[in-house]
């Protein structure tokens, strides 16, 4: 019980991390809303999307697009039903979801490492992203390159569907990436317009959801390096993202201010990544693992947010590239 307890934990406080940028981008653009009806069915039936939908379907699609012999409504009742057969299936596919997760996770830590604008917390970081920058790309295909070596290697029982796994963890992390960049223009534009915006009131709903679904597939992905088990994946994932909205509407400015919370949010990617892809290549890892070092990752820039912030007098740093 402690342990279901514990990753449940480790979900919650991985998926708020890891949605804070959401909640920022959603009080942005909530501002330039003249529509306070508009605001309130976001804020409500936004939740409700939010948990039950994609966090609901996010994780039973990864399921059944591992295991596709159990059909859809097979990957969705595994939720609430504990099918032996079912089971059984989607722990012979669990190497197959690692992969695939373990690929798209580290490539989206390895991003952030060497082309995202940041605020610099540990001492090699500035030197990486000055120099690292032009490697990311040449870093990604070697690094394929040699996840497909490496799979030949170990003699796994099913080298194509890791294989394919890789190739698919790859090709979405660009595809969303591809996304995101350009939502973070029209966000920048809806902001730079104010109340002012062509796009009404009810599309900003529409672009906000689209927009939190883009965003919470790193949680859902990275959710699977805690447990495979479909149930605590929404359950956690969907108290994070009550806790995410609720943030918010009442402290996006504090949120604002622990300016290394998202330094956290990326080395707890990476890591998560990282163990992925070796439980990808059969490794058993501890189920404590990764909730662990989730906790200590975020809880250290915690730390060092709080203790910047009474460096400058309770204000928020400003070291952003």
């Amino acid at each position: 019980m402690f342990e279901i307890i514990f990753i449940i934990f480790g979900l919650v406080v991985f998926e708020v991390v890891s949605s804070l940028d959401n909640a920022v981008v959603n009080a942005d653009v909530l501002a330039t809303m003249k529509s306070k009806r508009a605001k309130k069915f976001f804020l409500f039936w936004g939740i409700l999307f939010a948990v039950f939908v994609v966090r609901g379907f996010l994780p039973s699609l990864i399921v059944y697009l591992s295991t596709p012999e159990i059909g859809l409504m097979g990957a969705f009742r595994v939720m609430w039903e504990s099918n032996p057969a079912v089971i059984t299936a989607i722990e012979s596919a669990t190497p197959t979801i690692m992969m695939a997760g373990g690929i798209f996770l580290f490539l989206l830590w390895l991003h952030w490492l060497l082309m995202e604008e940041k605020t610099f917390g540990l001492p090699l970081e500035r030197h990486i992203q000055t120099y690292g920058g032009v490697w990311f790309y040449a870093l990604s295909a070697l690094g394929l390159v040699g996840v497909m070596v490496a799979i030949g290697d170990i003699g796994a029982e099913n080298p194509m569907h890791l294989a394919l796994a890789a190739t698919v963890g790859f090709s979405a992390f660009f595809i969303t990436q591809g996304f995101k960049e350009n939502a973070e223009k029209i966000e920048k534009r809806l902001i730079a317009s104010g109340k002012e915006s062509s796009m009404s009131d009810w599309a900003k709903v529409a672009f906000l959801e689209v927009l939190d679904t883009a965003f919470s597939i790193d949680g859902v992905v990275g959710a699977f390096a805690f447990t495979t088990m479909v149930p605590l994946i929404l359950i956690g994932n969907g108290i994070g993202a009550i806790v995410v909205r609720q943030l918010t509407v009442a402290n996006v400015d504090r949120i604002r201010s622990y300016v290394y919370l998202k330094n956290g949010a990326m080395y707890s990617i990476g890591f998560l990544g990282t163990v992925m892809l070796l439980e990808g290549f059969g490794a058993h890892l501890p189920t404590w693992l990764s909730p662990s070092v989730t906790l200590i990752l975020v809880g250290y820039f915690f730390w060092m947010s709080v203790a910047e912030n009474k460096k400058n007098g309770g204000n928020m740093a400003q070291s952003v590239v």
